[in-house]
């Protein structure tokens, strides 16, 4: 943990000014017992940043958010589980905005100073006549203690909820960002079947932090891979409210850089969180390409390793199967040479220049068999470098993806 921060309790009500909550409206029908609605609200003006999907089939919420991200001050993020609200049409869009406008008038506020998403089904109009009135309910119920139930009240075929916060010291005060996450399957470097909100009481303007936000989500949520499969609802959205009363934040300056590397360490601890609880996982693993010509090269080979299905499925068989490794990277479009390609598990040495090593295979077994390990491709072309956070594949992960 860095000096300059520490993490502490409290998700995303850790910075003042905020108040969450969470409430059961039935969307989905068969769990009466877990809440499908969550509300996150700054108590006093805030500014946002966000960043999408990059899939050319965006669902509903994302369309509707990426246009009230527009408003110089958002107060607002209300999100539900159980339907995604995509592939929905103009009823879907009208849809989104209705769940903005019943927080907006149960809060007083304007309807584009409300950030909303969905996570679910594709293809399934939202029952929002159902979910109106109980996002009037949950606007008079939010409170300071409420992120472990929005972290709930988000999750699919989650099994665990994703919170985190941390406190950093500036030079005129301490700030804190707090943030809370969903993701386990359909997920994919940049930006998957995820949701993520994140709140920090730092003084800072919105172009800042969105500049702050965008160099963090590329660090994390941007390099992490489950199936390869990128989804329609995918958003990361970040309120700043001032509370903390520093003075305000300015790239280029010591403090902004306190605040980036805080803000690094949540959405980095999230991101690893969701590898972790990826459908069907049994094996986290860090794949790390060095020694490249480009750094576009580096991240077309670490990808391509990572979200191999002949790769992961060996993983999962506790396999080093590194000649799979050499068909990714060959196939990646990546500049390379067969004959300079080291592979090392866990440090092992398993490949020097594109050939098998001297060491035995159950030494290499032994650290596939781990249920974290990492694997370093050194290209020996550069100095370029890249990581993604990926998975096996199992069977599990099948089962829970055939449909009803």
């Amino acid at each position: 943990m860095s000096s300059v921060f520490t993490e502490i309790s409290g998700g995303i009500n850790a910075p003042a000014g905020f108040l969450s909550g969470s409430i059961y409206c039935g969307i989905k029908a068969t769990n009466p017992d877990r809440p499908d609605i969550a509300l996150i609200v700054s108590s006093k003006p805030s500014v946002a940043a966000g960043t999408f999907t990059t899939n050319r089939v965006k669902a509903a919420p994302v369309r509707v958010s990426a246009a009230h991200m527009r408003s110089t001050e958002v107060r607002v993020i209300v999100a539900n589980a159980g339907n995604a609200n995509a592939c929905t049409g103009v009823e879907g869009i009208e849809n989104a905005k209705r769940m903005a406008r019943a927080a907006a008038q149960a809060l007083g506020l304007k309807d584009r100073q409300v950030l909303v998403c969905s996570t679910g089904r594709i293809g399934v109009q939202l029952p929002i006549a159902k979910m109106e009135p109980s996002i009037a309910q949950l606007a008079g119920t939010v409170h300071a203690h409420g992120s472990s139930a929005a972290a709930e009240a988000i999750m699919t075929s989650d099994t665990v909820k994703k919170e985190v916060a941390v406190e950093a010291t500036l030079s005129t005060g301490t700030v804190r960002i707090g943030g809370i996450a969903k993701g386990a399957g359909m997920i994919d470097p940049n930006m998957a079947t995820m949701l993520c909100f994140i709140t920090t009481d730092a003084k800072i303007e919105k172009a800042e932090l969105q500049k702050a936000l965008s160099v963090s989500v590329e660090h994390s949520f941007n390099r992490i891979t489950v199936d390869g499969d990128m989804s329609t609802n995918d958003t990361v959205l970040m309120l700043a409210n001032g509370s903390a009363g520093n003075e305000l934040l300015r790239v280029g300056t010591a403090d902004f850089e306190i605040f980036q590397r805080a803000l690094d360490h949540v959405t980095l601890t999230l991101a690893k969180m969701i590898v972790e609880d990826g459908e069907g996982v049994t094996k986290f693993v860090e794949v790390h390409v060095n020694g490249a010509s480009s750094f576009s090269d580096a991240r077309r080979a670490a990808e391509a390793i990572a979200k191999s299905c002949l790769v992961k499925c060996a993983w999962f068989g506790g396999d080093p199967n590194w000649g799979r490794i050499m068909d990714a990277i060959g196939y990646s479009g990546t500049k390379m040479r067969e004959e300079l390609v080291d592979i090392y598990y866990d440090g092992i040495l398993a490949v020097k220049g594109g050939l098998a090593s001297s060491t035995p295979m159950d030494k290499l077994k032994q650290a596939v068999a781990a249920d974290r390990f990492r694997v370093t491709v050194n290209l020996n072309l550069g100095s370029a470098e890249y990581n993604v956070f990926t998975t096996d594949l199992s069977t599990d992960y099948v089962t829970l993806n055939m449909g009803e």
